[in-house]
């Protein structure tokens, strides 16, 4: 079965032929605790109903099954609990490796992976002594709002994410330093958080119109919450980008199609999770020095018809 012992031609036919009979599989699970390896490894993924995070998914996935692995989903709703009730799971059934995308910012709960000699790559987020790929966030923050700035806007919403002390804080900080070298002062009743859904962006939107002074332009920190301000805007009568500017975070697919197309700091999200894939896989077989490995995105500001000049 393994092709490494000499038999007779005939041999192996007769050996072949009652396997096709019997419908014989053999057992991944016996070769693994031969081998101690499966050729599985595991993306832990925040939302997998966000699309950010289904490109991201895709781009895992489609390196993975290239290179001979499997893949698995685990959805975490951004739940700690039920992300370590995964990570317990998962370091029994000896999973090769994972990509993790965690809701929370304590390193400590990565520690019963390094426990276990699990090698994990983690995707946004900065951990001593882990493996991981890091957005540009507040680069990105920066090039969104200079743009609306250099359109002559003055008042400049932000839709924040739920922490500000994630990537959704250097956004936001990106966010300030263009506010501060346009000369623009900064109004905290412009700043208001979401939770990266849709739904966060009407919100935010309708809060933002009931303002004494509206904004004239809104830059979210993902498209989703960009997407949910524009359909707010446009229900209630202010035109995009006619009377209100937005410009989103990520580029998901649908923010090109969506009416207008939106102006979007681009990250390129499937070749994203190839890499960190390749840099897991490279972990697990050797290939990376022992010293955890860093490698930061910078996105493009990609300017589509959801912006234009302050009227």
């Amino acid at each position: 079965l393994n092709g490494i012992c000499y038999v007779s031609e005939e041999t192996r036919s007769r050996v072949l032929e009652v396997i096709a009979q019997l419908n014989y599989r053999f057992s991944s699970l016996a070769r693994a605790m031969v081998r101690q390896e499966t050729d599985t490894i595991v993306f832990i993924v925040l939302d997998n109903v966000n699309p950010f995070f289904a490109e991201l998914a895709r781009g895992i996935e489609d390196y993975g099954f290239a290179a001979g692995y499997n893949v698995i989903l685990c959805n975490s709703d951004r739940n700690t609990t039920k992300e370590l009730a995964y990570l317990d799971m998962l370091i029994s059934k000896r999973v090769d490796g994972i990509i993790y995308m965690t809701a929370d910012t304590q390193a400590e709960r990565l520690q019963p992976l390094l426990d276990h000699k699990v090698p994990v790559v983690t995707f946004d987020r900065d951990y001593p002594g882990i493996d991981a790929i890091l957005l540009d966030n507040f680069r990105g923050g920066y090039l969104a709002t200079r743009h609306l700035c250099d359109l002559g806007h003055r008042r400049i919403a932000c839709i924040s994410g739920p922490d500000a002390g994630t990537r959704s804080g250097d956004r936001v900080r990106g966010y300030q330093q263009a506010l501060a070298e346009a000369g623009v002062p900064y109004d905290p009743a412009l700043v208001i958080a979401g939770d990266w859904t849709f739904e966060s962006g009407r919100a935010a939107a309708r809060r933002f119109c009931e303002l004494a002074q509206p904004p004239t332009a809104i830059f979210a920190s993902n498209d989703l919450m960009a997407i949910g301000a524009i359909s707010f805007l446009q229900a209630h009568g202010r035109a995009v980008p006619a009377q209100v500017s937005v410009v989103g975070f990520d580029d998901i697919t649908l923010s090109a199609f969506y009416t207008p197309p939106l102006t979007t700091v681009a990250t390129p999200i499937i070749e994203v999770g190839q890499r960190l894939c390749q840099m897991l896989l490279d972990r697990i077989n050797g290939q990376l020095p022992a010293e955890p490995q860093r490698f930061t995105v910078h996105g493009e500001l990609r300017i589509r018809g959801s912006t234009a000049p302050a009227a």
